[in-house]
């Protein structure tokens, strides 16, 4: 894949950005490519998914250039139709959707900057860790767009509404340990690649089951009301107990050894 490497060890999707001459600035083939890696890891035996940027920064956000490929054409023909994630994304959205919608936990390892497309793709992640310096910004009011890469779904149940306000109507940048206070990001990490990779290895070494079960009901738990909550533990807890996956963390833990899972 163009602008995107993937790599497994121990359980674990290791998704790299590799535009660093351009800060991993999302073009054309940076949609491709993520796009594409989400597909095949959401194929594979995974448990746990790390994304990272190499070079000075995560991603510094779209490639302005990339958006003259527009001109002269509608934008309403180009952004609406539905062509992905089952047709409810378009190739934009995909972008951060694809690793929201993964059946297993995804961390992302944040350094340098993380602007415009790169917020809205760390924000496909279940977990967002960030070194001290790392700069954050929700950036396409810079450009007199709107976050259209699926930012308005993720953010409003990360912050509140006036946070969501501010950083959308501004386009300011804010440090890490604002964007930690404000609740954009988990944690922050002196090597957040390291930090997150242990974390991920913490998790691969859980049920795997049960991790798919866990973000499934707390998906769930995010956006509907307490019935359908309350009825989502009971059937989802049903489809774990006394299951070989459950077993065998029982066995493990009676016995003091890690739990190997088929």
């Amino acid at each position: 894949m163009t602008r995107v490497t993937v790599t497994y060890e121990n359980h674990i999707a290791f998704v790299r950005l590799t535009r660093a001459d351009k800060m991993n600035a999302v073009d054309q083939q940076m949609i491709d490519g993520i796009n594409a890696a989400g597909q095949e890891v959401a194929a594979s035996d995974a448990r746990a998914v790390v994304l990272s940027g190499e070079g000075r920064a995560f991603c510094a956000g779209i490639d302005i250039t990339g958006l003259s490929s527009m001109m002269g054409k509608d934008p309403a023909e180009v952004i609406n139709p539905r062509t992905h994630g089952e047709g409810t994304t378009n190739q934009w959205q995909e972008v951060s959707m694809v690793w929201s919608r993964m059946e297993f936990p995804v961390i992302a390892a944040i350094h340098g900057v993380c602007f415009g497309a790169g917020m809205q793709l760390a924000l496909g992640a279940d977990i967002r860790i960030a070194a001290p310096d790392t700069r954050f910004a929700v950036m396409e009011m810079k450009w007199g767009i709107v976050p259209d890469m699926g930012g308005m779904v993720l953010l409003p149940r990360l912050v509140r509404s006036d946070v969501l306000r501010r950083l959308t109507y501004t386009a300011e940048q804010v440090s890490a340990a604002q964007a930690a206070d404000w609740g954009l990001i988990t944690e922050i990490a002196d090597d957040p690649l390291a930090a997150a990779t242990a974390l991920a290895t913490t998790i691969a070494g859980k049920s795997p089951s049960a991790i798919r079960a866990a973000k499934r009901l707390i998906t769930i738990a995010e956006c509907q009301d307490a019935a359908t909550v309350l009825a989502a533990e009971s059937s989802i807890q049903a489809e774990l107990i006394g299951k070989p996956h459950q077993m065998e963390v029982i066995a493990a833990e009676m016995g003091k050894r890690p739990a190997v899972f088929k």
